[in-house]
Parts: structure tokens; C-alpha cells; sequence
């Protein structure tokens, strides 16, 4: 089970067009809720997640995925839950994706210390001991980054390619008319 984590603010293509890349593939994703029953993007787009924080579970999780957008990185940073999750699943050796401003959580939670990465121009300071090469997706070991909601389809290969196949991640596209 993947947790795409949602917070009011996030940017909403950050968070639905690698859900839709994942879903398309046969991952088991799940949105969560951070605050509430109705999460709000940072355009006032509102989604239902189909849980709350308090119902994950660590038995079976593969990894957690953080959209960026403000303040819904912010407030993704300032949850406890969602820190440990991601501080859990690192630890495990599961996937932990982030993606524009969010890669600054894991900076700042030590996790890119001599890994490649990339985040949203101006972020790059967050990124403590990263090597921030400003490619579009970066994959180093379970870690994945991205720069920005531009990338957002390519954030999702990434995350399909890793979970998956490379190929699998391919024929999402390509049946996406991406490619």
C-alpha cells in the first residue's frame, strides 16, 4: 500500500496525475487526509481523500508519496504522522517521493545527505547535503524527488518504474498518449 499524503494547499496536479499513473498501473494507492474529511488545494479544488491519518497502518505500507504546493507543504511538514511515516518508510527501505517544494521535508529530515535531488527553484538550501542536479525527476535508491507540477506525469513514471517495471511505467504513458 502507497500513501499519497494530502494537505490543505497542495498543488493538485502534483498530487492526481502520478495517483492516476499509479492507479493505471494496478498500484495500491491511497489518499490521506492530514486534516479533515475535505482537503483543499492551494486553487480551491477540494478532495475527499479515501482516508484519514489516523487510519494508516504499517503492516503493509510500500511508501509515501508528499505533493508540494503552499502551504500544503507546510502543513504536510508539520504533521507528525506524516514525518514518521516518511521517517518509517525511509528507515524500512520503502519508497519516499516528494515533489516541487516537498523534497524540502526530506532535506531538512537529513534523508538526502549524498543523494541526488531535485526540488522547485528556490528550494535548493532545504535540500541539506543533497547533490540538487535541477532534473525534472531524480531517482537515488527509495528516494525520489521531483522539481514541479510540470513534471508531474514524469514524477508518476518514476514512481511506476521503481514500484514496478520501467516498462510497465512506459505503457502507462504511452497508453496516456504521453509519449
Amino acid at each position: 500500500m502507497y500513501y499519497l499524503f494530502l494537505a490543505n494547499g497542495f498543488e493538485i496536479t502534483e498530487a492526481m496525475a502520478p495517483l492516476d499513473v499509479m492507479r493505471r498501473a494496478g498500484l495500491e494507492v491511497k489518499t490521506v487526509g492530514i486534516t479533515g474529511e475535505m482537503i483543499q488545494s492551494s486553487n480551491g479544488v477540494s478532495i475527499k481523500p479515501d482516508i484519514d491519518i489516523s487510519d494508516i497502518t504499517y503492516d503493509n505500507i510500500d511508501g509515501a508519496i508528499l505533493p508540494g504546493g503552499m502551504p500544503g507543504t507546510l502543513n504536510l511538514k508539520a504533521s507528525n504522522a506524516v514525518v514518521e511515516c516518511v521517517k518509517k518508510c525511509y528507515n524500512d527501505g520503502k519508497l519516499v517521493a516528494s515533489i516541487c517544494a516537498a523534497p524540502s521535508i526530506f532535506g531538512e529530515m537529513g534523508l538526502l545527505r549524498d543523494r541526488r535531488a531535485t526540488c522547485f527553484p528556490g528550494f535548493e538550501k532545504a535540500l541539506d547535503g543533497a547533490v540538487h542536479t535541477g532534473a525534472h525527476v531524480e531517482t537515488d535508491g527509495n528516494v525520489i524527488t521531483s522539481k514541479g507540477a510540470g513534471c508531474a506525469l514524469e514524477f508518476g513514471h518514476a514512481i511506476v518504474s521503481y514500484a514496478v517495471s520501467k516498462e510497465a511505467a512506459d505503457k502507462v504513458l504511452s497508453d496516456m498518449q504521453c509519449y
